[in-house]
């Protein structure tokens, strides 16, 4: 883009891809290349993009756990002085210090990011001149239960009202809430059933541990699909590990079992797959 701040059309042609599927820009694969160095210029970016990445996971993210950590334990050191001790105080100071720390940290990593990638990647865009259709989901309500590690929960908290899109970029989202819950994985219940339809683990149900009362017999009927869980890079290509899953309404449990991730939160039957 000539000026990607401006409301302007006016852009200059890169690089064109040759076929419908295949193709990479940043691989120089299967594609028509119009200015070598814009295009190499977008390559660099990219892979400054990866390397940003990496070091969020092995160095910034492992630091600010610490942080995290030290700071839970000052604030439980905290509550064992009167806030007018002096030994209060000198916790109060380590902790405000701690929090700089990690401020600082933040936004000088957040300052590189958007200066070094975020900005000069901004200039570069996709333009698409065939017709495409989309079936667009609409009027759907949907309850996410996300488990991952600290770093990645917060992650989620922190930019919660950015959400714009689930998946596809055309699946827009309207977040109502997100909060931090805690699954009981002790507490024993009678038989619950569930108001929502889900993907359940297939195992699940064929342990009857998930099940819906029909004709007085403990079965469970819905439909069966292979989920894609994660992937991993291999020869450049994404290969996924996938779950065998049963998209079910009506279903019923009567205990909770956190070794097989299976959970109530509140009215929710929540299947970790």
């Amino acid at each position: 883009m000539k000026n990607s701040t401006m409301l302007s059309n006016a852009f200059v042609k890169v690089a064109k891809a040759l076929k419908s599927q295949g193709n990479s820009f940043r691989n120089n694969t299967t594609i028509q290349v119009y200015s070598s160095e814009l295009l190499e210029e977008y390559q660099q970016l990219k892979k400054l993009g990866e390397e940003i990445d990496e070091f969020k996971k092995k160095r910034i993210n492992p630091v600010i756990k610490i942080i995290k950590k030290r700071k839970n334990t000052l604030n439980a050191e905290k509550k064992q002085f009167n806030k007018a001790s002096s030994q209060f105080q000198k916790i109060l100071r380590r902790e405000n210090q701690i929090k700089e720390l990690e401020n600082m940290i933040k936004d000088k990593l957040k300052e590189f990011e958007t200066k070094q990638y975020l900005e000069p990647i901004s200039q570069f865009r996709s333009l698409t001149t065939s017709l495409k259709y989309y079936e667009v989901l609409d009027g759907i309500t949907l309850i996410l239960h996300v488990k991952a590690d600290e770093s990645v929960l917060n992650d989620i908290m922190d930019n919660k009202w950015n959400l714009t899109a689930i998946g596809r970029s055309e699946d827009f989202i309207d977040v109502q809430e997100v909060t931090f819950i805690e699954l009981d994985s002790n507490t024993e219940i009678d038989t619950m059933t569930s108001n929502y339809a889900a993907y359940i683990d297939i195992d699940l149900i064929r342990s009857d541990l998930v099940f819906s009362k029909d004709k007085g017999m403990r079965t469970c009927i819905g439909t069966k699909y292979m989920l894609n869980k994660k992937y991993e890079l291999i020869n450049n290509q994404r290969v996924f590990e996938q779950k065998k899953v049963v998209y079910v309404s009506g279903h019923s449990i009567d205990e909770i079992n956190s070794t097989k991730n299976l959970y109530v939160d509140g009215e929710y039957i929540v299947n970790f797959l």
